[in-house]
């Protein structure tokens, strides 16, 4: 699982109003290399919510993206670099995602997140 997967998933258990972002607990991730795509990290750049990201990000111990992020900073290389590194780069292969409201546990295993719910949690 990327971390552009982890920044669009939430918990959606009965009930539960405040399910994003999910904690992030890996156990085991790794990098692979991907091409960096300019256009690509530009048109999704709006639609990433930033904290969790660096949150998730911190959480496995990368520590180069920023605190806060604006549109201005997609003209760094360096920042592009990292940005495309913490989102397309990193996989979590096993862990879990923690709901924040209900602390439920949805297992990542083989870098799948498996968000089904329990007959109670529908």
């Amino acid at each position: 699982m990327r971390l552009l997967t982890h920044n669009m998933l939430s918990s959606n258990i009965k009930g539960v109003t405040n399910g994003y972002p999910l904690r992030l607990e890996a156990e085991k991730w790794s990098v692979k290399e991907v091409d960096l795509n300019r256009d690509f990290l530009t048109n999704i750049f709006p639609r990433i919510e930033w904290r969790p990201l660096v949150d998730a990000a911190r959480s496995l111990g990368l520590s180069s993206l920023p605190d806060d992020a604006d549109p201005s900073m997609l003209n760094s290389d360096d920042f592009l670099k990292g940005f495309h590194h913490a989102l397309l780069e990193i996989h979590v292969e096993e862990g879990a995602l923690i709901c924040p409201e209900t602390g439920r546990r949805f297992p990542i295993n083989k870098g799948i997140p498996n968000m089904l719910l329990h007959e109670d949690e529908v």
